[in-house]
């Protein structure tokens, strides 16, 4: 069955354009701002939106990301709270919702009810950070259908075999991850995205978008003459933690991001 993310990438390949994903945490810096943030972020031309799941340990992110978690729990945010946050989204908007989380908040929601609620709330996907499709095949309640599309992370230093068992199980789009490390702003791109593609693309159909570091125009037309789609996520949490809780937060990130979309979609 279709959803928002599919439909989203057959009308940016059927129009021979790219996606620009954006990450912003769900919460941050309060409960009120994400619903503004968003529709703010579709206004500046942003194809899909990643919401992160607040977490206490996120162990895969840079100091940006982990001060936007904090700052989100200290705001009150939970799990059901994201889900509650979704719902006011889809009243205004029907761009695709992909969650980004740790294992740990599905897990103590419960991974069947999860799954069902998040549809439900109207999210499209989910990206799980910890838990690689194998491990996730040997558990019923993670390997039975699931309603949200389960999008995978391939990183440089996945092994050429398993670049083929990720991509499999991936849905919606595959997250290649640009570099090793955690996430955070770079100074350049690396130069193996092209190698790296070629493998992903060799082993399954599905979109593949690239992340981490990626904070510039220019990089972000270099990357987006490579993949299909960009993906912009501490860059943007800075902004919204220099601007905090301030009237004019949603402008300022839409100033910020509209030149990043503007810059993938001219390839």
């Amino acid at each position: 069955m279709s959803n928002r993310i599919d439909a989203a990438f057959d009308a940016l390949r059927a129009s021979q354009k790219r996606a620009f994903i954006a990450y912003i945490c769900c919460g941050d810096p309060d409960l009120s701002s994400t619903v503004e943030l968003a529709l703010a972020l579709e206004e500046a031309g942003v194809d899909l939106i990643e919401l992160g799941i607040p977490f206490s340990d996120p162990l895969a992110d840079g100091l940006v990301n982990q001060l936007a978690a904090q700052r989100a729990l200290e705001a009150g945010m939970t799990t059901a709270g994201v889900l509650e946050t979704i719902r006011n989204i889809r009243r205004h908007s029907e761009i695709p919702l992909v969650l980004f989380t740790y294992l740990n908040p599905v897990y103590a929601y419960g991974f069947t009810g999860f799954d069902r609620d998040a549809a439900e709330a109207g999210a499209d996907g989910i990206l799980i950070l910890d838990l690689p499709p194998d491990e996730a095949a040997r558990h019923a309640e993670l390997s039975g259908q699931r309603a949200l599309r389960q999008i995978r992370l391939i990183a440089p230093t996945t092994p050429r075999e398993r670049i083929a068992v990720i991509a499999a199980a991936s849905q919606g789009f595959i997250y290649y991850v640009s570099r090793e490390g955690v996430t955070g702003e770079q100074d350049s791109i690396a130069l193996t995205i092209g190698d790296q593609l070629a493998l992903i693309r060799a082993a399954a159909a599905t979109p593949v978008a690239v992340g981490f570091g990626i904070h510039t125009p220019d990089q972000a037309r270099r990357v987006a003459a490579l993949a299909d789609g960009v993906v912009v996520g501490s860059a943007i949490v800075r902004r919204i933690a220099e601007h905090g809780r301030g009237p004019g937060l949603a402008a300022a990130v839409r100033e910020f991001v509209n030149p990043l979309v503007e810059a993938v979609k001219s390839i």
